[in-house]
């Protein structure tokens, strides 16, 4: 299948509060961003702007939010009108975008784990760098492509698990399921290996490319020691990749 967030917005969210994401995937992530006082900063695959947000938050001094849900677009505009923070949403392709070379930083939460192919890859990363600056730098969370998900621990009291059937091989489908209190619901991504991903950023122009693994904040450290955060911190699902223009 190829997830459809348009029927599963709403529980998406809400997932954005389970406990893992704010004091491992968030943590990380913000703390690779880094200053953004002054610049201008996209967020590619918004989703309902739970990034988006932070992003302005911290200084940023235009940010725009694009997303193909409109379900999730939606929800991320009615929160603008609530909270007014002066961001923009656009529903909209990450991989046909033509704002012109005008971002400072462009950020994504899970996108180029959604590429089913190498094509769909290096059109993912195209349009990320046609949109930043010359020296514009890439921040994203992603699907771990070093992670052997078929043999991974649980996750399920982190909240979700993760799948994949058969032997784990280039566009292999991984299925992450997340608990929430009132059911659990499915998300698809797909495999594509660390080199598969280098070349397509590589051929999209950008350099430097790090790769670096989840951090854990102090906060959850102090709450509940090391060791219960063990399992996601030592085969973790997730990665984070940073390169620039």
């Amino acid at each position: 299948m190829t997830t459809d967030y348009d029927p599963i917005a709403e529980q998406y969210k809400r997932s954005k509060l389970q406990r893992w994401r704010e004091h491992v995937e968030a943590f990380t992530l913000m703390k690779l961003v880094g200053d953004l006082a002054g610049k201008a900063v996209v967020d590619v695959a918004c989703g309902e702007g739970f990034y988006t947000r932070l992003l302005r938050r911290r200084g940023a001094a235009k940010v725009t939010g694009l997303d193909l849900s409109a379900k999730m677009i939606e929800l991320a505009r009615n929160s603008e009108a609530r909270e007014p923070l002066g961001i923009d949403y656009i529903v909209g392709d990450g991989r046909e975008m033509n704002f012109g070379p005008v971002y400072d930083l462009a950020a994504a939460a899970y996108f180029l784990n959604y590429a089913h192919d190498c094509a769909e890859l290096d059109a993912m990363c195209s349009g990320i760098a046609r949109c930043l600056k010359p020296g514009g730098r890439f921040v994203t969370v992603n699907s771990n492509p070093a992670c052997d998900f078929s043999s991974a621990p649980s996750y399920r009291k982190y909240g979700f698990e993760t799948s994949v059937v058969g032997a784990l091989r280039e566009e292999a489908p991984i299925t992450w399921t997340f608990y929430l209190d009132d059911g659990p619901f499915q998300i698809e991504n797909y495999y594509l290996s660390v080199q598969t991903h280098e070349t397509a950023l590589r051929a999209a122009g950008f350099r430097e490319i790090r790769w670096h693994r989840p951090l854990l904040s102090p906060q959850a450290e102090a709450a509940d020691g090391r060791n219960y955060w063990s399992d996601l911190l030592d085969h973790p699902p997730l990665t984070f990749i940073e390169c620039s223009t």
